[in-house]
């Protein structure tokens, strides 16, 4: 069987990534902080028939980073699907969140999508085969702070190497999801219901199906409903002056 590792893997799309991989036959690799959530979601997926091992990490701790990185460059247990989605954002402001935090994010959202990727496209070059999942955001495409900055790199770095290794038979793709019915929102506190129209709400297993369905036909991106894929191609196409004074009118 295949084997894939799915960072943020209890809660939300790396949840419903982590069932639709067992479901489609998929060893599992799950990581995320949380050991107790771990072991329920081990032993639900264990029930599909798949091997499922369980390895807990806070990706901001470089140490703890390092053990996912050297489970990825394993060579005895090769890794053929990564899946880069932990992540999460703030509520504030950036200038009203401590830099400590602001930073976290970063090494979240940037350093641990470099690091593990870096570890795992060793081995998948070698094979001739693998690939990688990076979970970005609609939100690369305008210009949100720094979240929106850290995902535009995602989408950059994805891209490049989509072209670098497509051609050695490895697939890298990014998947920019807008409003997801996950528990993100309600960690920050925001009301899901006011935050954005119902409209613009996805569920999170028909985004990562069509997620999976658009890795498999070879895409550098997927945007997930045509909705989406709406903003995206508007957000290219207005001036980034535009889109700012956009964005700064929303604040007032």
């Amino acid at each position: 069987m295949p084997t894939a590792l799915v960072t943020g893997a209890t809660a939300g799309i790396g949840l419903e990534f982590a069932r639709q991989l067992a479901a489609s036959g998929h060893d599992l690799v799950l990581v995320a902080r949380d050991r107790t959530r771990l072991e329920q979601v081990r032993e639900e997926l264990a029930g599909l028939g798949v091997h499922v091992e369980t390895l807990s990490a806070d990706l901001t701790v470089p140490e703890q980073l390092a053990r996912v990185e050297e489970r990825l460059a394993d060579r005895d247990r090769g890794v053929d699907l990564l899946v880069n989605n932990a992540g999460f954002g703030l509520k504030g402001a950036f200038l009203e969140n401590p830099i400590d935090v602001e930073q976290a994010q970063q090494d979240v959202l940037v350093r641990a999508v470099l690091r593990l990727s870096h570890a795992a496209l060793g081995g998948m070059v070698e094979r001739g085969s693998g690939g990688i999942i990076n979970v970005s955001s609609v939100a690369a495409f305008l210009p949100r702070g720094t979240y929106s900055a850290a995902k535009a790199w995602v989408n950059s770095f994805s891209a490049w190497a989509h072209a670098e290794y497509g051609g050695r038979g490895v697939q890298v793709m990014a998947l920019c999801p807008g409003f997801v019915r996950t528990e993100f929102h309600e960690r920050l506190g925001i009301d899901r219901d006011a935050s954005a129209p119902r409209v613009l709400w996805l569920e999170p297993d028909r985004l990562v199906a069509e997620a999976l369905a658009d890795f498999a036909r070879g895409r550098a991106f997927s945007v997930p409903s045509k909705r989406y894929k709406v903003i995206v191609a508007a957000a290219r196409l207005v001036p980034r002056p535009a889109l700012q004074r956009l964005q700064s009118l929303g604040r007032k």
